[in-house]
């Protein structure tokens, strides 16, 4: 109760203090509470046409996602500069580590409520927040991770169906597998290795990790520990430390393996028997889960959030606070580490 208090003391005072600036004419900033993260989102343009509530629940939704997968928002604070366009929908993310972090994007002045419902982008990029910055050979492990990682956020967060997922993995997974002329993830700089190539790796450590552990743990476990252990988009770590560190948080040998397997090699994958002992059944426009399979219970716990490990959802719900409006904040110079897409 009393810690209740002072969060709320925070916030009050956070929201007088926002109220001090003066609106600009031709952008608006507000900023809003995911625990104890601050987001700011500035909308570069008066000429948005769209409910300026519709983009904040938007951002809101997505930054819960985020931290209903990792426990809490990756980052203390973050700046997201949203740059409208004639047309509609959310395009080209962008996501950079300099300034405590940084997400620019693009909406469409005809967005509708329902398609910022169904956007993924927005929490792909929030994603990037969670995992440092490595070695521009391993791209694939940072888009990988967004890639596959997304989904389950939105899942736990009560955004998006098991069945909607699992029917995606099956119909776009198979763009991540080897092609001739492959040399392996850390090589082959392809879109389809890149994005869906990582996103396999994922799969299969998260998988693995938990048949080692009877579901105990799962990747998520491990992704939280690299995190823990101050690795975030604003840091670079090489790439083995924060495998060998997620490894040692799930007890379990299983991500410096498939790395060392798959990094300088074309392995293939059988996504047909993956899919059968998950007991993912898909005629390609629907998906029917076999609860009989041999991995069956690895797939329910894949997208279940673990009451023992996150907090209650209405956690979220309740500390998901707008605290006022500011504008002028200036782009911060530094190094900059990105993650795009």
């Amino acid at each position: 109760m009393a810690g209740f208090f002072v969060r709320a003391m925070f916030t009050a005072l956070f929201f007088l203090g926002c109220f001090s600036f003066v609106s600009a004419k031709d952008r608006m900033t507000s900023s809003m509470l995911i625990g104890n993260a601050r987001i700011d989102i500035r909308i570069e343009q008066s000429t948005l046409r769209i409910p300026t509530k519709d983009v904040l629940h938007w951002v809101k939704s997505a930054a819960e996602s985020v931290a209903a997968y990792y426990g809490r928002f990756p980052v203390p604070q973050v700046l997201i500069r949203i740059t409208p366009f004639e047309g509609r929908g959310v395009h080209n993310g962008l996501t950079f580590g300099d300034g405590g972090g940084r997400i620019l994007i693009r909406v469409g002045n005809e967005t509708s409520a329902a398609e910022f419902a169904s956007d993924w982008m927005l929490t792909h990029e929030m994603v990037h927040l969670a995992f440092p910055s490595v070695d521009e050979k391993h791209h694939w492990i940072e888009e990988g991770i967004a890639t596959y990682v997304e989904p389950i956020a939105r899942i736990q967060a009560g955004n998006l169906t098991a069945e909607q997922m699992w029917l995606d993995l099956v119909r776009d997974m198979p763009q991540g597998l080897p092609q001739v002329g492959d040399h392996g993830l850390d090589h082959t700089h392809t879109w389809g290795r890149t994005y869906w190539g990582g996103a396999l790796f994922c799969l299969l450590a998260d998988v693995e990790i938990r048949r080692q552990t009877n579901n105990a743990k799962g990747l998520e476990q491990a992704l939280r520990a690299i995190l823990d252990a101050g690795g975030d988009i604003r840091k670079e770590w090489n790439l083995e430390d924060a495998l060998r560190t997620g490894d040692r948080a799930v007890g379990a040998n299983v991500l410096e393996p498939l790395y060392t397997k798959m990094k300088d090699n074309p392995v293939g994958i059988d996504l047909g028997s993956l899919w059968m002992q998950l007991g993912v059944q898909s005629d390609g426009a629907g998906v029917r889960f076999d609860d009989s399979a041999t991995l069956a219970a690895v797939r329910r716990a894949i997208t279940t959030r673990e009451s023992a490990a996150s907090p209650d959802p209405t956690f979220f719900k309740l500390l998901a606070v707008f605290v006022g409006r500011a504008v002028g904040l200036s782009d911060r110079p530094g190094q900059v580490n990105s993650n795009s897409g």
